[in-house]
């Protein structure tokens, strides 16, 4: 396999006879998913139609860059290293998604491993259960691909049901060095209640960087908001004084554009007189 086979657009051909044997009309369609029973059945609830487990992969080196022992900073090589690496990933996902001609990925999982068998090698995987609406529609976004949602099909389904649709996943990292104390300074907070204003604000900052750019995400698909989402704090292999700070979501847009969501009605128990 060369390395044009595993490019963005590209699918390994081990890959490409899995999805042949799960393209719809065939005569022994098979779907393969990682739903559970009742996930599986309110998304066919929700009027879409599973097609298959699709996936993405990429093994990244991810390399090293210094940070000064007494600053905070954000490692920005590092920080581009980890977003391309999930980005490669992701958009292979999509791409087999695209093959089986999906509308869409839910239940999308980002997951890293790190490989014993190379020095700072670690593993991409974007994995979920392509889908189909069964009412047809265009439910792709701007972006033209298959729209991806980390969220699970309870989730999803409620989200339908209330008139809203996935855009896709928006993510956000910062990789940030967090300040040692002087020496002087961890001594002097030995058995004492007290805050320590340059860590405070060392995660503050990275937290912040990481959710800022996954809204710009959210916007670039004009999306009215972000639900479900989670901020990590993933300390990989670098010690604990740098930590990876991992914003994730689903930007969703309402189905009509004079949607409103009806508010419940409030009933009053009859009181006898």
């Amino acid at each position: 396999m060369t390395s044009a086979d595993i490019d963005d657009q590209n699918i390994p051909e081990d890959a490409m006879r899995r999805l042949a044997e799960m393209k719809p009309g065939q005569s022994t369609t098979l779907f393969t998913s990682d739903l559970s029973v009742n996930e599986f059945l309110l998304v066919r609830e929700a009027g879409f139609r599973p097609l298959g487990l699709v996936l993405g992969t990429s093994i990244y080196h991810v390399g090293f860059q210094m940070g000064r022992w007494s600053k905070n900073q954000e490692l920005d090589t590092l920080s581009n290293a980890m977003y391309h690496a999930r980005e490669l990933a992701m958009s292979r996902m999509e791409a087999e998604a695209d093959v089986l001609g999906a509308d869409g990925i839910v239940g999308v999982r980002l997951e890293i491993e790190f490989k014993e068998f190379g020095n700072d090698l670690a593993e991409f995987i974007a994995i979920g259960t392509a889908v189909k609406s069964e009412d047809g529609g265009n439910w792709k976004p701007n972006t033209g691909k298959p729209f991806t949602s980390d969220l699970n099909g309870q989730d999803f389904w409620t989200l339908i049901q209330s008139g809203y649709a996935p855009l896709g996943m928006v993510m956000g990292s910062c990789v940030y060095h967090i300040a040692h104390q002087r020496f002087w300074q961890a001594i002097g907070n030995i058995g004492q209640n007290i805050e320590v204003p340059q860590f405070t604000e060392a995660l503050y900052d990275a937290r912040e960087l990481a959710m800022s750019r996954m809204q710009a995400e959210a916007e670039s698909l004009h999306a009215e908001g972000i639900v479900g989402v989670q901020m990590l704090s993933l300390p990989h292999r670098w010690g604990g004084h740098t930590t990876e700070f991992f914003a994730i979501g689903t930007a969703i847009r309402p189905l009509r554009a004079d949607h409103t969501i009806a508010k419940p009605q409030l009933v009053l128990p009859l009181v006898d007189s």
